[in-house]
């Protein structure tokens, strides 16, 4: 027990590598001198875990987890709103359930959109936050911009996508051109398009051409939450 962090959860086998028998976990779980969190995971009690070591735990259950859209972005610095309560956008490669007990700590949502074609490395645009958890990782913000625009009209209204694009400065031409080079969701180009152009961006060139290569006939069309109209054509 006194090896124990007070901060991080620990799964079953975790506890088992470090000498208890899950038998043993089951007892001073029973006991009070472990908090069960959900199946097979604890804690220490009255111990605040800690938002990194979470992810951290989380990303050993679910290979491929990183923080991104409107969070990365956020956690690198560009906000709009600031929210009681910040939720936590997840994405991850595959469709999984997360565990019942994260909701009670963090505000959490999890997707699997695939965004882009199977060519691109999985870890391409994703690094560690500067002096952040080296297991953490966050999408880039030229990632978590066409992450953004996946959730425009979803989880994210049209307006602060307007006001977080306007918000982002010095986005890397090179890892932009190599993300969109990969995308293969009209949406997401077709806004990336709309929002460079009426904002007269750098970037424009570099959207409008993969939006073209996605076929200029095509037209993306979307009523939001907000109840607004989108009509995207090339």
């Amino acid at each position: 027990m006194t090896q124990l962090e007070w901060d991080r959860p620990y799964s079953t086998q975790d506890l088992e590598a470090m000498g208890m028998p899950a038998t043993n976990t089951a007892r001073l779980a029973g006991s009070g001198w472990l908090k069960r969190l959900g199946r097979g995971v604890y804690k220490v009690p009255n111990g605040t875990l800690d938002r990194d070591k979470v992810l951290v735990f989380l990303t050993y259950k679910l290979p491929g987890i990183h923080v991104g859209g409107k969070t990365a972005l956020a956690w690198r610095g560009v906000r709009h709103n600031l929210a009681h309560r910040e939720r936590i956008n997840l994405w991850g490669p595959k469709a999984v359930r997360l565990p019942d007990w994260l909701p009670t700590l963090f505000d959490t949502s999890y997707q699997s959109t695939q965004i882009f074609d199977d060519e691109l490395p999985e870890d391409y645009g994703l690094s560690p936050l500067p002096g952040g958890h080296a297991k953490v990782l966050v999408s880039v913000p030229e990632r978590a911009l066409l992450e953004l625009f996946s959730d425009t009209g979803k989880l994210q209204s049209f307006e602060e996508t307007a006001n977080l694009v306007d918000s982002v400065r010095n986005l890397r031409a090179d890892v932009l051109d190599t993300l969109l080079a990969h995308t293969k969701r009209v949406k997401v180009a077709r806004l990336a398009k709309m929002f460079a152009e009426e904002m007269n961006l750098p970037w424009q060139n570099i959207a409008r051409k993969y939006s073209d290569q996605l076929g200029s006939s095509s037209r993306w069309i979307a009523v939001t939450r907000d109840t607004k109209t989108l009509s995207l054509s090339k």
